[in-house]
């Protein structure tokens, strides 16, 4: 036993003096790899459009790059690597005397060198375009792969990692982008003006909806190509229609590169292994006395406890966000943006963000989404002022949630019209309440026709009131036409006749059924109405009465006065409305434009009769 055991010692001392001295030999040297660059972002620029650029460049053995150029009127001001090698930050002036061309710059290392190309185009003529959304207009939600597939080819693309099975409800169903454009006429004809597409930057997985991007500067291979952007662009702005763009900036999906290698120690808050669990809270953001403990997972936490979430406060990725926005307002000519969760990022990076927008385009403009039913709470976040922080978010609208869930509250369950009334007079809070965006739905809530308690003549008189009452309106695809739907997938069928195979064809008045083409017209001759009525778009708002069943207001302008009555009662009802007092004392004479009802003046006072669920419309003289 003590002979094998001395074997064994002596083994392991030969191995471990065989191990020291092939250490000690002499290595054969291992040349570095020279400079190399897979992606430059932005791909493109344009001149006279910007006088500096931050381009990132992602690649391997980026570190110690030094970089030229010789095209003229563009200078290098700087270059800066990652601690890996694999991004590099360069910092350009663009002189305004800059032709379009092909910029070339030359990478150099001591291990070699390579060059990058930046195409340099002029810009476009810019009439007609970058207008912003006003209050002539109503806004259209649209999520593309689930409106209309326009091109089949792209319904299973070449290295997709998504599921395209229309049978399930979270896969991807090959709706696109070209679908949407082959629709603009149902849509101008409806009467819509402004589009608002879900997300259509590339994604991964079975990301259907977008929201979970993984290239800032690449549409989705199912959505199309850029060029098929542009035209739907185009074509909208042909029929007198506006583009939004949805944009995320709070968290990128969980397939992004930047998840396991972002560019900058800050450019993330935490890692996937170790980050904060989100809260869906904004007290903390609007309560002067908070903390920051009060804030940081709302602002820090990864959204659904996955999704990446970056730090738009790190200085290259506040730079990086900003031109991205730049980059697709110019490419695609668009109208402005809609910023999905846009208390999840800070308020100092979105007041920078909109400045730089607005440099170069003064009438574009943007909505933000600020889910919360408390006006104090979603008034702080819109701009054109400074709040006890110290900032303007220069956002120049939001969502009007707490205006949302009280119509759904009034006409769905029956409560007292009265919770619309407190909505309303919340207004002051808003530095431009007349340009909040209403809506009762999107691709976030439950239908509202299959809200429980629901049916057609309830969702019909919220078209009524959405479309009278003062705001810029947004409708959610597929409520014109009644379509039902639970939560999330459910709220999210295809739009019927966008398919191929589909039975029957929606967009057509002979596809429709009997109860889509009766909700169909009713939102028609509204946005007609709404149309041809200034007062309605832009008036102001009078309270003139109400009670736990009945709404009475009006809509102003000097040349025009329009009183709107609503009854939400389950039954016929014959109101008296005072009018002493009110803007409306001293009417004489009324008459109908929309709805069917019997009116009447008597003193200072006008009778209306008007069925259950029914809205009126009347000129006053």
């Amino acid at each position: 036993m003590r002979s094998l055991r001395t074997r064994a010692l002596l083994v392991l001392c030969f191995l471990s003096i065989f191990v020291l001295c092939l250490a000690a030999w002499p290595q054969p040297a291992v040349s570095p790899a020279a400079p190399l660059v897979r992606k430059i972002e932005p791909p493109n620029w344009w001149t006279n459009f910007t006088p500096g650029l931050t381009l990132l460049l992602t690649g391997d053995n980026l570190t110690g790059t030094r970089v030229t150029t010789t095209t003229k009127q563009l200078s290098v001001l700087g270059s800066e690597a990652s601690a890996n090698g694999h991004y590099l930050f360069v910092r350009l002036k663009l002189d305004r005397s800059l032709r379009p061309g092909t910029a070339k710059f030359d990478l150099r290392t001591p291990s070699g060198s390579t060059t990058v190309e930046l195409p340099l185009s002029a810009r476009a003529d810019a009439r007609g375009r970058f207008q912003g959304f006003s209050r002539d207009d109503v806004i259209y939600l649209i999520m593309p792969d689930r409106f209309a597939d326009g091109d089949p080819s792209n319904d299973q693309p070449t290295g997709s990692t998504g599921t395209y099975d229309r049978s399930q409800p979270k896969a991807y169903h090959g709706g696109d982008l070209r679908g949407v454009r082959q629709h603009l006429a149902y849509l101008h004809d409806l009467g819509v003006t402004t589009l608002w597409l879900t997300p259509v930057w590339k994604n991964t997985d079975s990301d259907y909806h977008g929201y979970h991007v993984v290239d800032f500067f690449a549409l989705d291979d199912h959505m199309g190509a850029l060029a098929e952007y542009q035209g739907l662009v185009a074509d909208a702005h042909k029929l007198g229609m506006k583009v939004l763009m949805d944009y995320v900036a709070n968290h990128t999906g969980p397939n992004h590169v930047w998840a396991n290698d972002p560019p900058t120690p800050t450019w993330l808050h935490g890692t996937p292994a170790h980050h904060l669990d989100p809260a869906y809270t904004f007290a903390g953001l609007v309560d002067p006395h908070a903390s920051p403990r009060q804030s940081r997972a709302t602002l820090e936490g990864w959204f659904a406890g996955r999704l990446p979430d970056i730090n738009p406060d790190d200085p290259k990725l506040s730079t990086y966000l900003a031109q991205n926005a730049l980059w697709w307002a110019e490419s695609a000519q668009l109208d402005g943006f809609r910023l999905d969760t846009f208390p999840y990022s800070s308020r100092h990076f979105w007041s920078g963000w909109h400045d730089r927008l607005r440099q170069i385009y003064p009438h574009l403009n943007s909505v933000g989404e600020v889910w919360d039913t408390d006006p104090s709470i979603t008034s702080f976040f819109e701009g054109d002022r400074k709040q006890f922080d110290g900032l303007d978010s220069n956002l120049p609208t939001v969502f009007d949630f707490p205006l949302c869930f009280a119509l759904r509250d009034s006409i769905v369950k029956g409560q007292p019209m009265g919770k619309i009334v407190e909505v309303l007079r919340h207004d002051s809070l808003y530095a431009h309440p007349e340009m909040l965006v209403t809506f009762f739905g999107n691709h976030d809530t439950r239908r509202f026709l299959s809200e429980e308690g629901s049916n057609a003549a309830k969702l019909k008189a919220a078209f009524s009131l959405l479309l009278t009452l003062r705001g810029v309106p947004q409708i959610y695809s597929g409520d014109e036409i009644g379509m039902p739907g639970g939560d999330d997938p459910d709220n999210r069928h295809d739009f019927p006749g966008g398919f191929p195979g589909d039975p029957r064809d929606a967009f057509t008045p002979g596809g429709r059924t009997p109860e889509q083409q009766d909700v169909f017209a009713h939102v028609q001759s509204l946005l007609a109405l709404r149309k041809a009525h200034p007062a309605l778009r832009d008036g102001r708002q009078w309270h003139i009465g109400w009670d736990d069943t009945y709404y009475a207001f009006l809509r102003e302008q000097p040349e025009e006065k329009l009183l709107v009555v609503y009854n939400n009662s389950p039954a016929s009802r014959e109101l008296a409305i005072p009018l002493a007092d009110t803007p409306l004392q001293g009417a004489q004479q009324l008459q109908l434009l929309f709805g069917t009802a019997a009116a009447a003046m008597a003193g200072d006072e006008v009778r209306v009769t008007l069925a259950s669920r029914a809205l009126a419309v009347f000129g006053v003289r």
